[in-house]
């Protein structure tokens, strides 16, 4: 079972097809309907925090699953999601000069799993206005994709490697490699 937290996205559907297409069983539950207990119950196999409006700090309920979590469920945060991951572990998450919604970005990546079978540089569509700031990165987070200058569009704790955040929308249509992204997710096993 597939774990989709919806933060009042409209993207949150295009995850749910994305990851109905692989046959795999999904529940999607909302950011203010979901506890740690709850997660307990549904026993998914990999959660995947969906994009959305606001400030991490504004989820503390995402911020305890991640925390809880990180090492046991493979989990995926998506845009807001990717942001959580980096305010919980420390960074500061920062305004970029100039929003972005349905900017067609370059992305390099360095290889990591998630991002297996696709070229080094691909392109994604991006939709935010904050994000994890380079000059404050965790010691515990890496990065793993970013825009060809230099913007974080994508990361990974370094101890709980089944934690990834990525900044750009996989499941956008004008995304390159985006169900392959989604598909290598899902392959990442989980550690009960």
């Amino acid at each position: 079972m597939i774990l989709i937290i919806d933060n009042y996205d409209s993207f949150t559907q295009n995850l749910v097809q994305y990851t109905g297409e692989l046959n795999l069983p999904v529940i999607v539950k909302r950011n203010d309907y979901i506890t740690v207990n709850d997660i307990k119950l549904i026993k998914p196999t990999h959660i995947i925090i969906s994009p959305g409006p606001g400030h991490p700090q504004e989820i503390p309920s995402i911020l305890e699953i991640i925390k809880i979590y990180a090492g046991i469920i493979p989990i995926l945060g998506v845009c807001l999601g990717h942001q959580a991951i980096g305010y919980l572990y420390g960074c500061n998450i920062t305004r970029l000069e100039k929003p972005v919604h349905g900017k067609l970005s370059k992305i390099l990546h360095n290889d990591n799993y998630i991002f297996q079978n696709i070229p080094n540089t691909f392109t994604a569509t991006r939709y935010h206005s904050l994000v994890i700031n380079t000059h404050n990165m965790s010691n515990e987070l890496q990065i793993i994709a970013q825009t060809q200058d230099g913007i974080i569009m994508g990361c990974q704790h370094k101890q709980h490697q089944n934690l990834i955040g990525i900044q750009f929308h996989p499941e956008s249509l004008w995304t390159e490699y985006g169900k392959t992204i989604i598909k290598n997710f899902l392959l990442i096993p989980i550690f009960y």
